[in-house]
């Protein structure tokens, strides 16, 4: 039997990189998937892919910024599939860089809203649903950044990623005694395209690998894998956790 046969499952920042594979492989895993980004075109050529393989899959693009937007997906998740079980909040962005006197209000906004109200909104909408289920997991995408590393010049998106630690803990306390498990996965380099974009000569990848303990970075595969573990029955007993997926990024001074 599949991992996720019968779930119903919504997936946000699906358009690239972790959120795509992880559609994929939810999918693959007998969930039925709503995927959710900006970009209606790439959505449609996951939602394609997907169907292509034997898998059912929905997009609704939109900003998951807007509260509305959140409760949509939900609609959409009861009204084509009838319930929802999982939901993967997953989109961020890097945001505004730079020495923290430079950073405008705006861009500090921006980034705090995508990464860590966003995932408010999203969970507000989801719980209801995951409860009319008998629960199901919530999972969040957080990062080793402003957990276990300080870095310069990322105060926002630090400040915006720790928080959803915050959010994962206190959502497992509230939740635990109803039946949903809320879980942050805490990735390190992934090659991504917002990774690739950031470092797009072979001595700053050579130098990124070379800060993790595997000396390399991850595929999006390989964090999908974790995020389906946390969706799945393998983790029953897993609830609050701050999951590092970072290949040993945190610990390494090598």
């Amino acid at each position: 039997m599949t991992a996720l046969a019968a779930k119903v499952a919504i997936v946000t920042g699906a358009s690239s990189g972790i959120g795509y594979a992880t559609s994929k492989l939810f999918a693959r895993e007998g969930a039925k998937v709503v995927v959710a980004a900006r970009r209606q075109a790439e959505l449609d050529a996951l939602v394609a892919e997907i169907t292509a393989a034997g898998g059912e899959a929905v997009a609704l693009a939109g900003d998951v910024r807007d509260e509305a937007f959140s409760e949509a997906l939900v609609e959409t998740a009861i009204g084509r599939f009838g319930g929802l079980d999982v939901a993967f909040n997953n989109a961020g962005v890097l945001g505004e860089m730079g020495a923290t006197p430079d950073v405008s209000l705006s861009g500090w906004r921006d980034t705090i809203e995508t990464n860590l109200t966003s995932a408010f909104l999203g969970a507000k909408h989801q719980i209801p649903a995951l409860l009319d289920r008998g629960g199901g997991s919530l999972i969040f995408t957080s990062t080793f950044v402003g957990y276990t590393v300080g870095m310069p010049g990322l105060a926002a998106y630090a400040a915006s990623k720790a928080g959803l630690i915050g959010l994962t803990q206190s959502l497992a306390a509230e939740l635990g005694p109803k039946g949903i498990r809320a879980n942050a996965i805490l990735p390190g380099a992934v090659d991504t395209p917002a990774y690739r974009a950031m470092n797009d000569t072979a001595e700053a990848r050579s130098f990124v690998a070379g800060l993790h303990a595997l000396k390399r970075i991850a595929t999006p595969d390989e964090l999908a894998r974790s995020a389906l573990y946390l969706a799945s029955h393998a983790s029953t007993f897993t609830t609050g956790s701050a999951l590092l997926v970072d290949g040993g990024v945190s610990i390494n001074r090598t």
